[in-house]
């Protein structure tokens, strides 16, 4: 694989606004960017009636006013629930987003994103095709038709993430056209058969698992490498020494947005 440089942001907020708002919601994705974060990274999740919201547990209770798994309420139970008061009084009545809405919101705001996708156990195959087809929905205009293999799509289409094997199976299936990262812990023995055969090109893995010589490796085999989720300076410090091309932070206070675009490819 040829490696072409990073073509997106290189620090993204996680799960939207990081420590600052409440995660996964377009009021975070907002908080982000106010910040001057231009890249975000949220969870999508099927509802019971296969729509894709923003979410990262499988259950309702800890980030919403719902109980329950998030695969058992339709989309019209989850568009009723609170997501921002367990954050704070200020977000109050902050709604679960549709994956399509927080897209768009996106796209409005010139704010590039990271969409994982999180599917509910037994449901990873719905929701890789699911969420693959309304990120090619919101960006079709930036897509092109008959793209090649191993072309990458416009640098504002986002690029898709999972743990799931079977999600980024599904997801490759049904949007080709997309770029797809795997998301590991600890890194593989058997990574590059792994990339390789589910066509992506990016590894994602936990910063606290990571060495120089893995980071290395990765980057000589020509795959881009995204860390999470990075929360100290001198660790983001340490990180760009070793030719991280990006990684996301939930402090936003302490780790500026250009951080690693001084490096350079």
């Amino acid at each position: 694989m040829h490696r072409a440089p990073w073509p997106y942001p290189r620090v993204l907020a996680h799960r939207g606004g990081g420590a600052f708002a409440p995660e996964n919601t377009v009021a975070a994705i907002r908080v982000g960017s106010e910040r001057g974060f231009r890249a975000v990274e949220f969870d999508a999740m099927l509802s019971a009636d296969g729509e894709a919201v923003l979410i990262h547990d499988v259950t309702l209770e800890r980030t919403t006013n719902g109980t329950g798994p998030v695969a058992a309420s339709s989309w019209a139970q989850l568009s009723r629930l609170d997501a921002g008061s367990w954050f704070s009084k200020e977000f109050a009545g902050e709604p679960i987003p549709r994956l399509l809405d927080a897209l768009g919101f996106c796209r409005s705001h010139a704010v590039w994103s990271n969409v994982e996708i999180k599917p509910s156990p037994g449901d990873e195959r719905r929701t890789g095709a699911v969420v693959a087809d309304v990120v090619t929905r919101a960006f079709a205009d930036l897509l092109k038709d008959g793209a090649r293999p191993g072309e990458l799509p416009d640098p504002s289409v986002p690029l898709l993430s999972s743990f799931s094997v079977d999600a980024l199976e599904a997801a490759r299936e049904q949007a080709p056209a997309l770029a797809y990262g795997l998301l590991v812990e600890r890194i593989p023995r058997d990574w590059r058969t792994r990339l390789e055969r589910l066509g992506c090109v990016a590894l994602h893995c936990d910063h606290r698992h990571l060495d120089a010589k893995s980071a290395l490796s990765v980057r000589e085999a020509g795959y881009w490498l995204f860390v999470y989720t990075v929360n100290d300076r001198p660790r983001a410090l340490e990180l760009v020494k070793w030719g991280v091309d990006a990684f996301c932070t939930d402090r936003l206070d302490r780790i500026e947005p250009s951080l690693l675009d001084a490096r350079g490819p």
